[in-house]
């Protein structure tokens, strides 16, 4: 029972989840994406609209202001709208998951990809040519401008990127959205 004589079980999931300080990272981080995304997108298009590629650090980075109507790497480009729908369902796939989350891993994997994937879907539907089809604000090119070494993404994408290769690690090193480790579980289960 807690001050008010309301028990945890009685106590309504949001309550719990909000409660949780690995759904707080993850929130966090997600939130953290979504405004770095933001800023990033709006300062690109305010400066590299019409611009030559800007060359930097030695051409290892290409600025470089692109619209991809598509997915990574311009995938897809007729099927904006797909796109757009799968990027609400893996928002919505995540909201639903973070309840159960008890590990400090998985909250910052998560983090990262939820807060990419509102950041492109943010584009989807607020940017031209109109909603559920807008085009994603792209401008980092590697090694080269126009993509022609390497995909042009922006923070969202890495943010996406860098949570997915996360959450891979953590699959294989066996550790769980609850904490535990599988490897330690299936151990377990064999000296049965």
């Amino acid at each position: 029972m807690d001050d008010e004589g309301v028990s945890a079980q009685d106590r309504p999931v949001t309550t719990r989840a909000a409660a949780n300080p690995r759904v707080r990272l993850l929130a966090g981080i997600a939130v953290l994406v979504l405004a770095l995304d933001i800023v990033t997108k709006t300062v690109a298009v305010a400066q590299l609209e019409g611009r030559e590629p800007v060359r930097i650090l030695g051409g290892l980075i290409y600025l470089q202001l692109l619209r991809n109507p598509g997915a990574a790497f311009s995938l897809a480009t007729g099927y904006t709208w797909v796109l757009t729908i799968v990027a609400i369902a893996v928002v919505v796939v995540i909201i639903r998951v973070a309840r159960k989350l008890r590990s400090t891993g998985w909250a910052v994997a998560l983090g990262l990809v939820l807060g990419g994937a509102i950041g492109n879907l943010t584009d989807r539907i607020f940017r031209a040519p109109g909603p559920l089809q807008g085009h994603v604000v792209d401008m980092v090119s590697p090694f080269a401008p126009d993509g022609r070494a390497f995909a042009v993404f922006n923070l969202a994408d890495s943010a996406i990127t860098c949570g997915g290769l996360l959450l891979v690690l953590l699959a294989l090193l066996g550790r769980e959205m609850d904490g535990s480790n599988a490897r330690t579980k299936k151990d377990d289960t064999e000296n049965e």
